[in-house]
């Protein structure tokens, strides 16, 4: 059954700096700041979170649904799409527009500064769910900040279960708005930043939000991941990367897995660890979407991490 994501659609300059952002910076003159990173390494990757989580959940047997809006210069990506095997029938072009691009360093310590030109993905409202036709899922992912609430706003009209995904696109939102969300969502998944962030904002504490909705979701790095879910919270234990490479794209591969198990009707822990594994998978690879496991290699790779096959 197909999985509508909707999110963006983005070019990803992908920069390595080789120290910490914590040397070159000094914390008492923020208010002047005046740095550049030497960068040795750079690479061109395809990304944007609609874009990478279709990937993955491809990856995983999935049939994803990308709705998003792209520039004059999204036919490297649709070429990329087509060979795939991914629809691009919801993907929207403004010729007026360049595709979103986001411009990320990572330092020694896989911390991230990002700078996002949002191009067409301003234009995201200008896409409807009602559109895409037969969904059993949904998946609000940052995006633009009016398409973001009219996606919500469509899939609760049309009685879509969606997961809400602010992540990046969070301080966009104020604390009503971002409770709007939670009550119109299904289920609502953030990395542990993105948590406290929600909290402060909305004024409701973790299990204030989870009472309003199926499960919250909140992934913590190396630490794994926590569920709360009908009253309990399951925890959900990090799988061990073959190696740490690149985190860029980690949660969009943690809730392709989530897609894939809620739209098969897995268990919560089964879907959980699913989706911590799609994410170490991820890590061990450069960019969002050069890791190209088999299904076949998915499986093992969860048998061999949890001693049960899904």
């Amino acid at each position: 059954m197909t999985s509508l994501i909707c999110g963006s659609i983005a070019f990803d300059t992908i920069m390595s700096f080789g120290e910490r952002f914590s040397n070159a910076i000094l914390a008492d003159q923020l208010h002047k700041i005046n740095v550049c990173f030497l960068v040795p390494e750079l690479r061109k990757e395809f990304g944007g979170c609609a874009g990478n989580i279709a990937y993955n959940l491809k990856l995983l047997g999935g049939d994803p649904r990308i709705m998003a809006t792209v520039g004059q210069d999204s036919q490297p990506y649709f070429d990329h799409l087509d060979q795939l095997g991914i629809s691009r029938r919801n993907i929207r072009t403004f010729p007026a527009a360049y595709t979103a691009q986001a411009f990320i360093t990572t330092d020694a310590d896989n911390n991230q500064i990002t700078a996002f030109h949002p191009g067409a993905m301003m234009f995201s409202h200008e896409n409807r769910v009602a559109d895409a036709g037969p969904v059993k899922l949904a998946i609000v992912a940052p995006d633009g900040r009016d398409g973001m609430l009219l996606h919500a706003s469509d899939c609760a009209d049309l009685q879509i279960p969606f997961i809400f995904d602010p992540g990046q696109g969070l301080p966009m939102f104020s604390g009503a708005e971002l409770t709007h969300f939670i009550e119109l969502a299904t289920y609502v998944a953030v990395n542990d930043y993105e948590a406290e962030l929600l909290t402060q904002r909305t004024g409701l504490t973790l299990d204030q939000i989870a009472q309003r909705v199926a499960a919250l979701v909140v992934t913590r790095g190396e630490l794994g991941a926590q569920i709360f879910t009908a009253g309990e919270r399951i925890d959900i234990g990090c799988v061990a990367a073959e190696r740490i490479i690149d985190p860029t794209g980690c949660g969009d591969a943690f809730r392709a897995g989530m897609l894939f198990g809620l739209s098969n009707d897995m268990d919560w822990a089964s879907t959980g660890r699913l989706a911590c594994l799609m994410g170490a998978i991820k890590i061990a690879h450069q960019g969002g979407q050069n890791h190209a496991p088999s299904r076949a290699e998915i499986d093992e790779r969860f048998f061999a991490a949890f001693n049960y096959r899904l």
